[in-house]
């Protein structure tokens, strides 16, 4: 029986965020501590000069701090279209936070979060 080839790694321009939403779903281990409170909304992001916008798409906790609003059984983001790991996009892309802004396509979030969902 021939020896089974170890998995190659994925490059990061290999991999396309519209069809894997991985990152805009809670993590396993938030998950686990019943951690509901996502990506916080500051405020020097964009989407806290759309108030209409801002209310659809998040909460605020108890500590009153805005953040991103959960949805669903996979807890993903309210702004999240389409569905995880075939084809997404995000309805706020042009307003979405900082927190948002700054993942990297193949950093070890996005590569753990995608291998979480199970997303090649």
């Amino acid at each position: 029986m021939p020896a089974r080839a170890a998995a190659q790694p994925i490059a990061a321009e290999e991999l396309d965020c519209r069809t894997c939403g991985a990152c805009c779903a809670n993590s396993r281990p938030n998950r686990q501590e019943n951690y509901i409170d996502y990506v916080q909304v500051l405020d020097r992001d964009r989407l806290r000069k759309w108030p209409q916008v801002l209310h659809r798409f998040t909460v605020v906790n108890r500590a009153g701090e805005t953040h991103l609003r959960l949805v669903g059984r996979q807890q993903r983001c309210a702004a999240l279209e389409g569905v995880i790991g075939s084809e997404v996009s995000c309805g706020i892309y042009e307003l979405r936070p900082r927190a948002c802004r700054i993942v990297k396509a193949g950093s070890n979030e996005c590569l753990a979060r995608r291998s979480e969902r199970r997303i090649r």
